[in-house]
């Protein structure tokens, strides 16, 4: 995530320069029990293919083969063989793949390149591993980039980790995102392909997004995976927990048994102000179909880190806040006040002043899984992968060699 926080769950925010972007993602489903443990050792073989949905709806796309020769073919069998360095327009026509002046009959366009070259296909000027898939699906072609899953991390890691911080967190980011691309294998599938490139899923951008210290740590990573039940498991990761992660039942509604809330140190980083007048929350809220006239007061416990209250989950995170106007009342949970109003994260407590609303509060996305920041800090105190990882995720296991 070298485009530092850039989404909390669809919804921008910006942090500094040197501050991650923030996993997101729907509410996992329950696994199998498993306990923790770290299995042996052994070879890991090439990871297997991922379908990356680069683009859909498009009228034309323009394809190259930057390094080496490549070759397009359809599964009817013709093909044509694609010039190194040279671009080629793609449409769909009358029943076919149009490629330049070639016409190749078929419902599916496979883009290769012919010889080993790694990284030399391109598809809109933007250089991808692995081969490119075009279909023409509804009103335009649909393009996707069939890419094996540790060629896709090249890309993934350094957008979602800045590649100066310590080479164990950015190994743990490389198991977490690896492990994440597994589980979530067909989220997609209606679209005609596994994973998208935006924050929905992971952040891809293709071969100019890779950096020397993020390959090195998907590389010395290769073939791990977190699983729980003998299965990879939805590793999910924030920017900074604030001092303490959440439970997932309390972000989602779903109890997930390695998603639990745990403590990190130091307790309240990543402060945040921010104020709201009173004018555009009751706007924000009506908009939903609050109408609750002109704001009066707020009901919520104060805040202290890692401490429960009514209102409050475990972690400190406010589990419901009520708002009183002139017309009415509304209850909301932290996240959806979050969303409503743009705030970095539900640790918050909220001040009502005579005509706006300050929130303060610490951390920043929804406390899940791993705190990038509480990664960082944690390699810079010595510890390794296994142990981040392990810190995390509650009774896991790190897997070597899964394929």
């Amino acid at each position: 995530m070298r485009r530092f926080l850039s989404a909390m769950l669809a919804a921008a925010l910006v942090l500094s320069a040197a501050t991650p972007a923030m996993a997101r993602h729907h509410a996992p489903a329950a696994p199998k029990a498993n306990k923790a443990a770290v299995t042996a050792a052994q070879p890991a073989k090439q990871g297997p293919d991922l379908r990356i949905g680069l683009a859909a709806g498009q009228g034309s796309v323009t394809i190259s083969s930057a390094v080496g020769k490549g070759m397009a073919r359809t599964e009817a069998g013709k093909s044509v063989l694609l010039a190194a360095g040279q671009s080629y327009d793609v449409r769909w026509q009358a029943g076919a793949f149009l490629v330049g002046r070639e016409k190749l009959r078929g419902e599916i366009l496979i883009i290769r390149p012919s010889d080993k070259s790694d990284g030399g296909l391109a598809l809109d000027g933007r250089r991808y591993r692995g081969a490119l898939e075009l279909r023409h699906r509804g009103a335009g072609l649909t393009a996707v980039n069939i890419v094996p899953v540790d060629d896709y991390l090249l890309s993934v890691v350094p957008e979602e980790m800045p590649t100066d911080w310590p080479a164990e967190a950015l190994k743990a980011q490389s198991v977490a995102a690896r492990s994440f691309a597994l589980k979530s294998r067909g989220r997609h599938a209606a679209e005609g392909y596994d994973l998208c490139t935006t924050t929905h899923c992971q952040l891809y951008k293709g071969i100019a997004s890779e950096k020397t210290a993020s390959t090195a740590a998907v590389r010395a990573t290769r073939g791990e995976v977190l699983t729980y039940g003998g299965q990879p498991i939805e590793a999910l990761f924030h920017t900074d927990s604030g001092g303490m992660t959440e439970s997932s039942e309390d972000v989602w509604g779903n109890p997930i048994p390695y998603l639990r809330a745990v403590r990190d140190t130091p307790l309240g980083t990543m402060p945040w102000t921010k104020t709201v007048s009173t004018a555009d929350l009751e706007k924000k809220l009506a908009a939903k179909g609050h109408n609750i006239g002109r704001l009066r007061a707020i009901e919520l416990s104060p805040l202290a880190v890692g401490r429960a209250a009514k209102d409050r989950t475990a972690s400190g995170r406010v589990k419901a806040m009520t708002v009183t106007g002139t017309k009415g009342s509304v209850t909301l949970s932290g996240n959806a006040w979050r969303s409503l109003l743009g705030l970095k994260s539900a640790l918050f407590d909220a001040k009502l002043t005579k005509d706006s609303v300050t929130f303060t509060g610490f951390g920043a996305g929804h406390g899940l899984g791993i705190s990038q920041w509480g990664a960082k800090r944690l390699a810079e105190t010595g510890r390794s992968y296994a142990d981040i990882l392990h810190h995390y995720y509650t009774g896991v296991t790190l897997q070597h060699n899964f394929y």
